[in-house]
C-alpha cells in the first residue's frame, strides 16, 4: 500500500500451490485484489473449480497451461544438448562396442547422443521440461563418470572415439527403465487394449498385468476408470449388472482419492470384471438397431400416434395417444404395438447375418 501511495509502484503478489490455503486463508486475499493493492498471481495443479474459493476466482482469469508436446520437448532437449556441447547422432551413424577408459579422459573426449534417446526422452519426461532436462543431465554425468568410450563410425567413413549415450542410459537416466510406457502414443493403445482383451478372456492375473503398466507408466486412473465403464455394459451386460455399479463406484473413488491410494480400487473393479460372467446381448442388440437406422431408405417411419402424448386439446383432436392402453390398469398382458408398422414383429435381439 505504501508503495503504491507513495511511488505510484504496484506489486505483483505470486502464491505459488494456491489450493494449500484453505478458503477462509484465501478470504484475506480478496479486499487487496478488490483495491488493486496487488495484482495476484496463482499457480495451482489442481482444478481451481474446486479448489479455489469462488468469490476470488470470479475476479482472476484462468489459464490453462498444458503439458508440453513431444515437440515441443524435442525442442528444449534439443537447445540443451547444443548448450552443453553433445553432438546428436543421427538415424545413418553407426558405433562398435564399448571399451573402458578413465573417467578423465572420458571427460576431455566429445559426447554423443542417439537422436532415438533424445525422442523417447520426450515421450517418457510426460510433457514436464524439468524432468526432461534432469533426465538429461543425469544420463550425461552417469555416463562420464563411468569413463567408457565407444568407437564411432560415420558415413563418410571416418572414425572417432567418444562417449555415446543411448536410450537405456537415458531411461536409467530417468529411473523408469523397467516402463516404457507412452500416454499420447501407439503404447497407450496398445496397453488399454490388452486390458479390455483379458478382462473379456477372464484372466484375471494378465488384467492386474496391464493395469499395472498403465498406472505405473504415468496413466491418468480417471481414464481407465471410463474405459472400464464401458465395458461393463459392452462386455459383461446383463450377465452381470452390478458390473455397471462397480464400475461408476470405481470412477468415483478414484475421482475422490486419486493416485496413488486409488489404484487398489482400479485392481479391485479389474478382477470383479475378469471374474465376471460375460454378455454382448444388449450390445449386439443396440448395434442391430444402429443398423437398422442407417439402411433405411426414405423418410424414418413416424411415431405411431397411439403413442404420442396428448398435452394439448388440439393434439387430442388429432388422434394423439387414442388406443392408448395403459398397462397398470389390466391384469392380463396387453396386446398392443410399440414399434412402427414397418417393423412390426422386428427382433432386434436376433443375431443377423449380412
Amino acid at each position: 500500500q505504501n508503495e503504491k501511495r507513495l511511488f505510484k509502484r504496484k506489486t505483483i503478489l505470486f502464491i505459488d500451490e494456491i489450493h494449500r490455503f484453505n478458503k477462509s486463508q484465501q478470504d484475506t486475499f480478496l479486499p487487496h485484489v478488490e483495491c488493486g493493492t496487488v495484482t495476484l498471481i496463482g499457480a495451482t495443479t489442481e482444478n481451481p473449480s474446486f479448489q479455489v474459493n469462488a468469490a476470488l476466482l470470479s475476479r482472476c482469469r484462468v489459464i490453462v497451461l498444458e503439458k508440453l508436446s513431444v515437440e515441443a520437448m524435442e525442442a528444449i532437449l534439443l537447445r540443451a544438448v547444443k548448450s552443453l556441447g553433445v553432438q546428436v547422432l543421427g538415424q545413418g551413424n553407426q558405433h562398435s562396442s564399448s571399451v573402458t577408459g578413465s573417467s578423465k579422459e572420458s571427460s576431455e573426449l566429445p559426447v554423443y547422443i542417439e537422436e532415438k534417446a533424445l525422442s523417447t526422452l520426450a515421450y517418457l519426461c510426460d510433457g514436464d521440461a524439468r524432468t526432461g532436462l534432469n533426465g538429461l543431465q543425469l544420463a550425461v554425468q552417469a555416463r562420464l563418470a563411468a569413463g567408457k568410450t565407444t568407437l564411432l563410425s560415420f558415413t563418410e567413413g571416418c572414425s572417432v572415439s567418444g562417449v555415446l549415450i543411448t536410450e537405456e542410459h537415458v531411461k536409467e537416466g530417468l529411473q523408469r527403465s523397467h516402463i516404457l510406457y507412452d500416454r499420447a502414443g501407439e503404447e497407450h493403445y496398445n496397453c488399454i487394449s490388452a486390458l479390455h482383451k483379458s478382462m473379456r478372456g477372464s484372466d484375471e492375473n494378465a488384467s492386474l498385468y496391464w493395469l499395472a503398466r498403465m498406472l505405473e507408466g504415468g496413466e491418468r486412473s480417471l481414464y481407465v476408470a471410463r474405459r472400464l465403464v464401458r465395458f461393463a455394459s459392452e462386455d459383461i451386460g446383463l450377465a452381470d449388472p452390478l458390473a455397471l455399479t462397480q464400475a461408476v463406484a470405481a470412477y468415483q473413488g478414484c475421482h475422490f482419492i486419486g493416485m496413488p491410494e486409488c489404484e487398489v480400487i482400479l485392481a479391485q473393479c479389474v478382477v470383479y470384471f475378469a471374474r465376471a460372467p460375460k454378455s454382448i446381448e444388449v450390445y449386439r442388440a443396440y448395434g442391430n438397431v444402429k443398423e437398422c437406422l442407417r439402411m433405411h431408405t426414405g423418410p424414418l417411419p413416424p411415431v405411431p400416434l397411439h403413442l404420442r402424448n396428448a398435452p394439448t386439446r388440439l393434439m387430442k383432436d388429432l388422434g394423439y395417444g387414442k388406443g392408448y392402453k395403459y398397462n397398470p390398469m389390466y391384469k392380463e398382458p396387453v396386446e398392443q404395438d410399440y414399434l412402427p408398422e414397418e417393423l412390426k414383429g422386428t427382433d432386434f435381439f436376433k443375431e443377423r447375418r449380412t
